[in-house]
């Protein structure tokens, strides 16, 4: 024993001069560690302030302040890790001597004495390899870090760096994944379960191996037990508790569609959105997101009842909720399955809007001086050299789907009917500059130099189209979606996104046109879309060969885009359209967010400057810019009646 005393004391010896000498060859760079700066998870919440997911990097790690950690949680680090903590300068020579004997008697390395400090070095700085040369830069980087830092400032720095399993970096972060539970909401048995994982996190996952993990956290309690820490009773207590254990996805990822497109919108303002530790409040409403999605799920299941030989890898759909009052996107769904494709189709994708389109050809009518009741020719024409890129067919010759003519029909009419021949004509008589101009004014792009735009035969974006048709409810006013109310760093810092908007149309000539939509529910092709109890408006849309099926529809503070279609823009089935296919989903939508939120505006506000009088026994609605039409004076109605346009 004496020769083992005396091996001892010169290997001691050794040590301490090879540190010595060590330490005067070494540059200690300890800065990773003092100025802690790690990867951080970023949340993301709904306007309610419920979860809608957490994203990160590499690391999910949710940052627990020293003052946040409960004293319960150090006592049983300290246990179990390292009870002289408190006592020692980051190095625990007793430990050492204690542990150098044991090897020696055992000829290997059966006990190490790393105290939390090197631990955290070790984490943080070095490599896990043993060599004594590694060891050397632990005690001595450990010492400096000592010397540095409060003892506070260590523990906070290790529970909020050491790795706990299930993709879970940080105390809090484990806390919240494996219990669903705030630090101080821990029970004690939780608390040795969490404090017991770093020495083998994936040993003693819970999710994982449950019978490991309470047989390590029963030895934490032991631990605190035998040193006087807890009472018997708490111990005993403790022992026989199994708490719940939850094994759910890192990210709780609830909207992903939200999600992606939240990250795409602020990447270029935080280049480290992903590990900034962000608090991100979004004024979408996860209940109307749920909404939405069911109801879009039904559309598409309505669908393959009508065509089981449907392509179920090309059909899809998207859907987009906004308050049209103040541009607030409240639901986002770019597709009926997120796991079979994250392709955001009410973002990327730019599709035909067919027959919805209408109502912008009506407005600008309506803003020339037309009203509701003026009349239109619903009539077959030709128009020569239209398709200049086809030699052999340039002419256009435009149908209604019904196939038949009107004849002479008012505005109001013609758009509950969605007769295409009469607005075809309607846009001829405007004229095209004067309809692209204005077109342009409503935040259309791009749009092309021909009449077939009344048909809507040109691409738009969910997103884009929903803003653009917030000048109806919006009551002349168009309001830029914003999806994200409010950003606030680690720091506190908050930065809020302000809503932006711009009066396109006088609010009364907008309520005329909010008027001529509710017909549309009411009486026209969108009939399918009434809702008992509320005012609603809305326009059906479909595309050549039923590519695309639309329904645009609003409440007074609801607005509601949704699209069907093939992905590679192929036609589906004849019978697929905005009637029979949006237009239900619109209903369903409807009937559903009532459910949830019966105290929503139920009728529109009819702005100052619109008046009603009883026209060719009609209830009409007037305007100074769009006067009832003096039948003596109507142009159209003459020629009717001497023969010239038939």
């Amino acid at each position: 024993m004496k020769y083992i005393f005396n091996l001892i004391i010169i290997l001691a010896l050794a040590s301490v001069a090879g540190i010595i000498y060590f330490y005067s060859q070494i540059k200690i760079d300890i800065s990773k560690i003092v100025d802690y700066n790690p990867k951080l998870t970023t949340h993301i919440y709904d306007k309610n302030g419920d979860l809608v997911a957490y994203i990160f990097d590499e690391e999910n790690r949710q940052y627990a302040k020293f003052n946040q950690i409960p004293p319960r949680i150090i006592e049983a680090l300290i246990a179990i890790e390292d009870t002289a903590f408190f006592e020692h300068g980051g190095i625990n020579y007793e430990a050492i001597f204690r542990a150098a004997i044991k090897d020696i008697q055992a000829m290997a390395l059966v006990e190490g004495a790393s105290t939390l400090t090197q631990q955290l070095v070790k984490n943080m700085l070095l490599t896990r390899e043993k060599k004594f040369t590694r060891k050397l830069k632990e005690l001595i980087i450990s010492y400096e870090v000592e010397h540095t830092l409060t003892k506070e400032q260590i523990i906070e720095r290790y529970l909020n760096q050491v790795y706990f399993g299930h993709g879970y970096y940080g105390i809090k972060t484990a806390a919240l994944g494996y219990f669903k539970k705030n630090l101080d909401e821990l029970s004690l048995k939780e608390i040795s379960i969490l404090v017991g994982l770093p020495k083998a996190p994936s040993s003693y996952d819970p999710t994982r191996h449950l019978d490991l993990s309470l047989s390590r956290a029963n030895s934490v309690l032991l631990r605190m037990h035998n040193i006087g820490w807890i009472t018997t009773k708490e111990y005993q207590a403790a022992i026989k508790e199994t708490p719940k254990i939850y094994d759910q996805t890192l990210t709780q990822n609830k909207a992903p569609y939200l999600v992606d497109e939240t990250i795409k919108q602020l990447a270029p303002l935080y280049p480290d959105i992903r590990y900034g530790g962000y608090k991100i409040t979004l004024n979408a409403d996860l209940k109307v997101q749920e909404i939405a999605q069911n109801a879009l799920k039904f559309g598409y299941n309505e669908i393959l009842k009508r065509n089981k030989d449907a392509n179920t890898t090309v059909l899809n759909g998207a859907m987009i909720v906004t308050n049209p009052t103040n541009g607030d996107i409240l639901a986002l769904v770019g597709g009926v399955d997120y796991a079979k494709s994250n392709f955001n189709r009410a973002t990327q994708s730019s599709r035909q809007p067919g027959s919805s389109f209408k109502p912008f050809i009506y407005q600008i009518a309506l803003n020339q001086g037309l009203s509701p009741q003026s009349k239109i020719a619903d009539i077959s024409r030709i128009y020569e050299g239209v398709n200049k890129n086809n030699k052999e067919d340039q002419d256009w010759k435009p149908k209604n789907f019904s196939g038949n003519f009107k004849g002479l029909i008012t505005l109001n009419d013609a758009l509950k009917q969605s007769r295409n021949l009469a607005t075809i004509n309607l846009l001829n008589s405007i004229g095209l500059d004067v309809v692209q101009r204005d077109l342009e004014d409503f935040g259309f792009k791009d749009i092309p130099n021909n009449l077939s735009i009344a048909l809507g035969s040109f691409g738009v974006s969910l997103m884009d189209y929903s803003e653009q048709y917030s000048i109806f409810p919006g009551l002349g006013t168009k309001h830029e979606n914003r999806l994200i109310n409010l950003v606030e760093d680690k720091n506190g810092e908050v930065f809020t996104f302000e809503p932006k908007s711009s009066e396109i149309i006088k609010p009364e000539q907008a309520y005329l046109m909010i008027t001529m939509l509710q017909d549309v529910v009411n009486n026209g092709t969108g009939r399918s879309a009434k809702v008992e109890g509320i005012e609603l408006a809305g326009k059906t849309g479909t595309t050549n060969e039923s590519v695309d099926a639309w329904f645009c529809g609003f409440s007074p503070e609801i607005q509601v885009l949704i699209w069907y279609g093939n992905d590679n823009n192929t036609p589906m089935r004849y019978v697929e359209g905005g009637s029979r296919t949006a237009a239900p989903v619109f209903k369903q939508f409807m009937q559903d967010f009532i459910a949830e939120y019966p105290q929503t505006k139920r009728k529109f506000d009819m702005p100052p400057g619109v008046y009603r009088k009883v026209y060719n026994g009609v209830d009409a609605l007037y305007t100074t810019t769009s006067p009832l039409p003096k039948e003596q004076n109507n142009i159209l109605e003459k020629q009717d009646r001497e023969g010239i346009i038939f």
